[in-house]
């Protein structure tokens, strides 16, 4: 029987079914085209022996399994890989046995390695890891689609993830081993281990049954002599990609070269002369890790050369910087996720197994102050895979994961030399193999190091030292009268981490040029301002978004002259107004900004159905600029708040297919966090050519509503903050 076409057609080709005598005992799942991951317990079972036996199974002992969606009724024959026994065990770093009832516990994989080559029909599965938010699949050991059970991602716990039982079948063992099936991402995301029932009757209100999977990077740590697993086939970006490498793999002899070795590395067949860049290309795109392997391979590879002088300096013989640096974006674009090789990911799980004085959580504020919503980790291995997914194409010179280790190495060196020093050198040779300059990795070395330092009380008449302070914010809830031209507020400030506090409440009306006046006394009594100037945030009701707050300035009352936030401060607008329905868009778009697309909505999108259709077919857009007439601003920047989007660009006076070019300029190539900065020293610019009535910088405004910190809900309602 052959698996038909449809959402869990790769599930049913790679599904195995292992068996006692004609009985169903467990699940397994094809990794490699002869090999089956399953539990050891499940394999332990098939061979009658007691569930959790330490001692690997010999060539005497058979597996018998079946792939019951490809060739039904025809019996395989298996054999435990002895390399690949790992038999459940109570701990991480040891080896005893489990007690009963214990969970998690560790290990608990067997691969089984077949006799002949499995039926037609029969593929690898491809794996992923596990996202929160989307449900899964698992079938019972016999693979009929009737017993199958729904969950969903709650909690990891290495090495297991705790998924929360929807519906379906009742979980029973016959599903240990079995595949945990995404069918949105269309990849194995765990393997089916234990699970948990709530007390029979349940009392009302608690909680659902529990299943426990074994997470994919748990199999891999455990598994270091397993073959790369197959990956859904990417689509976006393979066309960069083949571009990159024509430039870079120059002749037919270099890409044979590199696919015949980039399929050793893999542990798949080789094409041989049949080889082209579709093939190397496509090679890497379906193995997990299989595109930084490409770049690896690629960077080592050194054609012949008849010349006696290098014509392309670095990185070596194959392309110039420039080749070299398109290649790797490519890559990026078609695998965010994926940025260390196999054999560079095991050697850093490794080195962190050590590590016990780092915080996981506190190690992801720190490297990702403004992330949306930092993803829950158990442990600093998981901690680097988040990382990993965070590299930006234009963000700092080194990339978020080399940061993440070297926090945790210099955090680590006050217990001593070990692992430090090694996870210092795994970052240097990391980060010299993906071009990352070593003189940025020092000084952000230097930086964390300097920051570290306790601060020490200074001596009369001499400066203090320790870590300077975080940029410091000033936060205004700005509550406009009807006629939008006065105001109550109250003013918060927030610097060096700590809570909000409130500086100043304004209960009367008062003009525009008062809350300025009053923005100054706060800078200058509450706030220290170094190393940089502090962030100005005015939180606005949606409707009143189009006050032109930060060209506001104060009266020329002292020997200082007039004072214009706008110029001399980053000032940006934000909004009171975020709902859930909107926060939801919010995460989205924040998450995929390292690769969004700046959308621009001009006077083609002036009614709001048409606004709310752009937003939703680009829901990733994170940038959005504005240039429309002014007497529509307030519907679109509405539509954007509703919609999600965090930074809306626009100017308040003019509009035009040329001032959209302008402002797409102004923020290409910028990091997110750098974008209130850009702006500030374009209103600058603007104010330093009076003599230029054009330039762009006059009245030019930025919502930005994606930093991480927020004031407290505050009092009467009419201030409340909506919070998600």
């Amino acid at each position: 029987m052959s698996a038909g076409a449809g959402p869990d057609t790769p599930l049913q080709q790679s599904f195995a079914s292992l068996r006692s005598g004609d009985r169903a005992v467990g699940a397994g799942v094809l990794v490699a085209e002869r090999l089956v991951l399953t539990c050891a317990h499940v394999v332990n079972s098939a061979l009658g022996r007691d569930r959790f036996a330490q001692d690997t199974p010999g060539a005497g002992d058979p597996v018998t399994l079946r792939l019951p969606h490809v060739a039904a009724g025809r019996d395989l024959t298996g054999r435990v890989v002895r390399e690949m026994w790992v038999p459940p065990r109570a701990t991480a770093a040891t080896s005893a046995p489990v007690r009963p009832g214990q969970v998690p516990y560790h290990g608990d994989l067997a691969v089984l390695e077949l006799a002949e080559a499995p039926p037609a029909g029969a593929e690898p599965a491809p794996f992923l890891q596990h996202s929160y938010a989307n449900e899964t699949i698992a079938l019972w050991a016999s693979g009929n689609p009737l017993p199958t059970v729904r969950a969903v991602p709650r909690v990891s716990a290495p090495p297991w993830i705790a998924l929360d039982v929807l519906g379906g079948a009742e979980v029973t063992e016959g599903f240990s081993g079995g595949p945990l099936w995404d069918r949105a991402r269309q990849a194995v995301v765990g393997l089916v281990a234990a699970v948990h029932h709530a007390p029979q009757p349940a009392a009302p209100g608690a909680l659902p049954t529990t299943m426990y999977a074994i997470s994919v990077p748990a199999i891999e740590a455990e598994l270091p002599a397993l073959p790369p697993s197959a990956v859904p086939t990417a689509r976006r970006g393979v066309q960069q990609l083949l571009t990159a490498l024509e430039r870079v793999l120059q002749g037919r002899e270099a890409v044979l070269a590199c696919e015949e070795r980039l399929a050793a590395r893999l542990g798949r067949p080789s094409a041989g002369p049949a080889a082209d860049l579709e093939r190397l290309v496509g090679l890497a795109v379906g193995v997990r890790r299989g595109i930084p392997e490409l770049l690896d391979l690629v960077r080592d590879y050194e054609p012949p050369s008849a010349a006696g002088y290098e014509t392309h300096p670095w990185p070596g013989h194959h392309g110039a910087r420039e080749d070299w640096e398109r290649l790797r974006r490519a890559a990026r674009t078609v695998r965010p996720g994926e940025y260390l090789t196999t054999r560079q990911r095991r050697d850093l799980s490794g080195l962190l197994a050590h590590c016990t004085r780092t915080d996981p959580r506190t190690l992801l504020e720190r490297v990702l102050p403004h992330a949306p919503e930092l993803p829950a980790v158990a442990g600093l291995a998981d901690a680097m895979d988040a990382l990993e997914g965070f590299s930006s194409l234009t963000g700092a010179p080194v990339p978020p994961l080399l940061q993440g280790v070297v926090r945790v190495s210099v955090e680590e060196s006050a217990a001593g030399t070990y692992p430090s020093e090694d996870l210092d050198a795994w970052v240097e040779r990391v980060g010299a193999r993906s071009g990352v300059d070593e003189a940025a990795v020092s000084q952000f070395r230097a930086d964390v190091v300097a920051a570290a330092a306790p601060v020490r009380t200074p001596a009369p008449g001499l400066p203090g030292t320790g870590a300077p302070p975080a940029a410091p914010r000033v936060q205004v809830e700005l509550l406009p009268t009807a006629t939008g031209r006065r105001f109550t507020y109250q003013i918060w400030t927030l610097a060096d981490r700590r809570t909000h506090r409130l500086a100043l409440v304004r209960d009367a009306e008062a003009g525009s040029e008062q809350v300025v006046d009053d923005i100054r006394r706060v800078l200058r009594t509450e706030v220290r301002e170094d190393p940089e100037t502090a962030l100005v945030e005015y939180f606005l009701p949606a409707a009143w978004l189009g006050l032109d707050v930060d060209s506001w300035e104060s009266p020329d009352g002292d020997e200082d002259g007039p004072f214009v936030p706008g110029i001399t401060r980053r000032v940006v607008v934000r909004t009171t107004e975020r709902s859930r329905e909107s926060y939801a868009g919010w995460k989205q778009r924040t998450a995929a900004l390292p690769h969004a697309k700046r959308l621009v909505l001009d006077e083609r999108h002036t009614d709001r159905m048409v606004a709310r259709a752009q937003l939703e077919v680009h829901r990733d857009a994170g940038t959005v600029i504005v240039c429309c007439p002014p007497h529509h601003h307030g519907t679109l920047l509405r539509q954007c708040v509703q919609a999600g989007v965090h930074t809306v660009l626009w100017h308040r006076a003019e509009h035009g297919a040329q001032l959209a070019q302008d402002l797409l300029a102004l923020v290409d190539g910028a990091e997110h966090t750098e974008v209130p900065e850009v702006v500030r020293l374009e209103r600058a610019k603007a104010m330093a050519e009076p003599e230029s009535t054009t330039h762009h910088g006059r009245r030019l405004s930025l919502l930005y509503d994606a930093p991480d910190h927020r004031p407290p809900q505050l009092a009467p309602d009419a201030w409340v903050l909506t919070q998600p």
